[in-house]
């Protein structure tokens, strides 16, 4: 069975569909461990009553960017993933982590290719949207290479449509109900037994 080492930063939604998915058999893998880089993330909680190893993993006042990076991927090197699924994880990755696990980090992104890199992406296309800009946003399941943000080969995508009477909370959540939904159809397509 594929291993799963999920990263987070926040409430942890994408991490709770992949647990689900694995705990109802729909997808062949298992969370062996979830990292937050944000100590009361909310997803850690998730993970804990799901019996997967939770641990927060700040980065400290004292290290710089790569020294973080490189204490991190250690750390995740120890629970051996096949894959690296960054589920709201909202720091930038450096080369340092990248390239302990090339083409083994994927990254779910609410928007397009090409479109809306960065933080905020849902806000920014509502936004565009109502400023006559965009008339439909989605979301991408994409492979970290680099540090290029929200830019690497692209797995799969789903466009997600702004209907007129949205608001910004029902577009929401559309968004994230689409990106359960592709995350969990991206795992299933890569761990299938070769």
């Amino acid at each position: 069975m594929k291993r799963l080492v999920v990263l987070i930063s926040g409430n942890g939604s994408n991490l709770q569909a992949i647990l689900n998915a694995c705990q109802s058999g729909q997808l062949a893998a298992q969370v062996v461990a979830v990292i937050a880089n944000v100590p009361d993330a909310y997803g850690l909680q998730r993970a804990q009553q799901a019996d997967v190893p939770a641990f927060a993993l700040p980065k400290l006042k004292t290290e710089t960017r790569v020294q973080y990076d490189a204490r991190l991927a250690d750390f995740v090197k120890a629970w051996q993933p096949d894959w690296v699924v960054l589920a709201g994880w909202m720091r930038l990755l450096s080369i340092t982590f990248l390239a302990r696990f090339p083409m083994q980090v994927i990254n779910l992104h609410p928007a397009l290719p090409g479109t809306f890199p960065g933080t905020h992406a849902i806000e920014r296309a509502f936004a565009a949207y109502q400023a006559g800009q965009i008339r439909e946003t989605g979301i991408m399941v994409h492979f970290v290479p680099d540090e290029q943000v929200d830019a690497g080969p692209v797995i799969a995508q789903r466009v997600v449509p702004i209907e007129p009477t949205d608001t910004l909370d029902t577009f929401a959540e559309r968004v994230h109900q689409t990106e359960w939904q592709l995350l969990v159809a991206v795992l299933q397509s890569l761990v299938q037994p070769d």
